[in-house]
């Protein structure tokens, strides 16, 4: 959502101009101002170059040797001594493996990853998702239906696809819950603003749970196994996991969330889907577009070099705001309203390109399809009660709810009056 500090930069200002104001863009990039690519400073004084226009976005993705994905994991804020200790403490180390890895290895290190999510792997757990979902639904619904305001995130987004990964991919016998908490602990501890004694709280909770990755990846079956066997030591096991867990799974709950949320207010879509008319794939795509649940990525430039008409030094850190681009006015009819199917939907950058496009992108797809497809009958007439909040964050949206009632007054299943609503449809 980029950091609530940087501001919108006005077209005259040109790609030098310093953001440094309070107010910054919306999540998804919808606020118009910014230049094709902008000069910013952030919290902790550090210059970016933020890149907007979609044509420049993909060519950066697209050239991993020029612009090297060397700093796709580096911590936006720097980590002080303390957190730094109890990290070591735990033998936290993340090398070069996926997202940021331009290396030789990165290529065999992907295509093992790539064949356990494969799409026909993925696709041979669609009745066992469709059954768990139609499940969940039907409680969703009874609970709506008796008045009772029901949280769609928690009941329904916020464990899905860690359960999908996880028939997929052999992961630590930890408590799902366990592992939910370290995920969203290393969203923040190295995409967030952040003061150095919450930095010591979060290095304590993702170095607890980094140990169990290491146990793991020293003995473990299926996708572990299959790294040591080709070669790679533990660092490397341990970072495949990590990546997965962290930006694989937690992401798609996010975006499960961002997309019901949008779809309680777009009641002609809705319609559509009842109808027939409007195709859920097509649905699934412009949620993609509009509501990302990465809105920026990192690269930093290896070589000195030119990025549209703006001189890049070697050493630039470059920020790619996918957000944005999907709603470039060059690739999309209608960048800022939902319409399925228009044109340019499905060139959407919420999966990233080239050599580190990521690669549970189908299992995303697939699980965000079913979602919509079983649970878009309850939503026409929804009532948000309260809708999903967002942490300061350069990169991840990481929504907290989305709690949710049929129209009229609920019943309180909190033990106290009123909810900050929001009508729709």
């Amino acid at each position: 959502m980029l950091f609530r500090s940087w501001t919108a930069v006005a077209d005259t200002a040109g790609p030098d101009v310093d953001a440094m104001a309070s107010g910054g863009p919306d999540a998804a990039g919808a606020r118009p101002g910014w230049p094709d690519v902008a000069s910013v400073v952030d919290h902790v004084g550090v210059r970016h170059l933020v890149v907007t226009r979609h044509a420049l976005v993909r060519q950066v993705l697209a050239d991993p040797q020029t612009y090297r994905p060397d700093n796709a994991l580096d911590a936006v804020t720097p980590v002080p001594v303390a957190a730094l200790r109890v990290l070591a403490g735990h033998r936290f180390r993340l090398p070069p493996t996926l997202a940021n890895n331009a290396g030789a290895s990165h290529p065999q290190i992907r295509a093992i990853v790539a064949e356990a999510l494969h799409p026909s792997r993925v696709e041979a757990q669609r009745g066992w998702l469709t059954g768990l979902v139609r499940r969940r639904v039907a409680r969703i619904g009874a609970a709506l239906r008796a008045g009772v305001p029901v949280d769609l995130h928690a009941e329904l987004a916020a464990d899905l696809p860690l359960l999908a990964l996880a028939r997929l991919v052999e992961l630590p016998d930890a408590p799902l819950g366990a592992v939910k908490d370290f995920a969203r602990a290393a969203l923040e501890l190295f995409w967030a603003p952040l003061d150095a004694d919450r930095q010591q709280v979060l290095a304590a909770e993702v170095g607890r749970f980094h140990r169990v990755l290491r146990d793991f990846a020293a003995t473990g079956p299926g996708l572990a196994a299959r790294l040591r066997a080709a070669g790679h030591g533990p660092d490397v096991v341990v970072g495949a996991l990590f990546f997965l867990l962290v930006a694989g799974q937690e992401t798609t709950s996010q975006f499960l969330t961002l997309l019901l949320h949008r779809l309680t207010g777009e009641p002609a879509i809705l319609a559509g889907l009842r109808r027939g008319t409007v195709d859920v794939a097509d649905v699934v795509e412009e949620g993609l577009r509009l509501e990302p649940p990465i809105v920026t990525w990192r690269r930093v430039a290896a070589v000195d070099t030119t990025l549209g008409a703006t001189a890049v030094p070697a050493g630039t850190s470059i920020v790619l705001w996918l957000a944005r681009a999907g709603r470039d006015a060059t690739v999309v009819d209608r960048p800022d309203e939902f319409v399925p199917g228009q044109r340019g939907s499905r060139r959407h950058l919420a999966f990233g390109a080239g050599a580190h496009r990521c690669v549970g992108a189908q299992l995303a797809r697939l699980e965000a399809t079913v979602v919509v497809d079983e649970l878009a009958p309850l939503l026409p007439g929804l009532t948000v009660l309260r809708p999903p909040w967002y942490p300061d964050n350069l990169t991840f949206r990481i929504p907290d709810t989305l709690l949710v009632c049929k129209e009229g007054p609920p019943v309180n299943a909190f033990g106290r009056e009123g909810f900050p609503a929001h009508r729709h449809g």
